[in-house]
């Protein structure tokens, strides 16, 4: 008997096919398309915006998804987004990061409400939605890349679990080095089970 490589080699490939109603095509979604037409997926973010002095600054805006101790659900994050918005006054060097990491400590943090994808769901989010204006203490970096002025989005597709008792935290900075107008934005789309 063969020893055959399980992977997909040209000359021996291994063939899948779909399982569900439809013969042809075949139809594949992402577990959100569920999550949301079941009242299980959520969204939040926010916006730090301040108008920067002669000498600049840095503008950072911090989200953090929190899943209660006890709260009987896990949280899978599907999509992170966000992004830096500039309006200049004078030419300038901007910067801008985005970090990913977990758990840590907010300083001064208000708490958002999670809003249902499915706007006929009287379903609630188990998170606890936290913004701050300051880069979590004590986190656990997970990711941390540079960004350009404007949109990112990136779609995680569950990638990220947070079981009870666990945070992640999503921050956004970005710097001037003269005046301006500097926003930063984050934002989470989760859904839960």
């Amino acid at each position: 008997m063969p020893n055959n490589n399980v992977f997909n080699p040209l000359n021996q490939p291994v063939y899948t096919s779909n399982t569900n109603t439809y013969i042809s095509p075949g139809i594949v979604a992402p577990p959100e398309n569920s999550a949301g037409s079941t009242g299980s997926l959520y969204n939040a973010g926010s916006t730090n915006s301040t108008t920067l002095g002669l000498l600049g600054g840095s503008v950072t805006a911090t989200l953090q998804l929190a899943n209660p101790a006890g709260s009987g659900r896990t949280l899978y994050v599907s999509r992170l987004s966000g992004g830096i918005t500039v309006a200049l006054n004078l030419l300038s060097s901007f910067s801008g990061t985005m970090t990913l990491s977990a758990n840590g400590t907010l300083s001064s943090p208000s708490t958002l409400t999670a809003v249902n994808s499915n706007l006929s769901s009287s379903n609630t989010s188990a998170a606890l939605v936290r913004f701050s204006t300051a880069t979590p203490s004590g986190a656990t970096a997970i990711m941390s890349m540079p960004l350009q002025v404007g949109p990112f989005q990136s779609n995680e597709f569950g990638k990220y679990v947070i079981p009870p008792g666990q945070a992640i935290n999503l921050s956004v900075t970005g710097s001037l080095s003269v005046a301006g107008l500097l926003a930063s934005t984050t934002y989470f789309t989760w859904w839960e089970v």
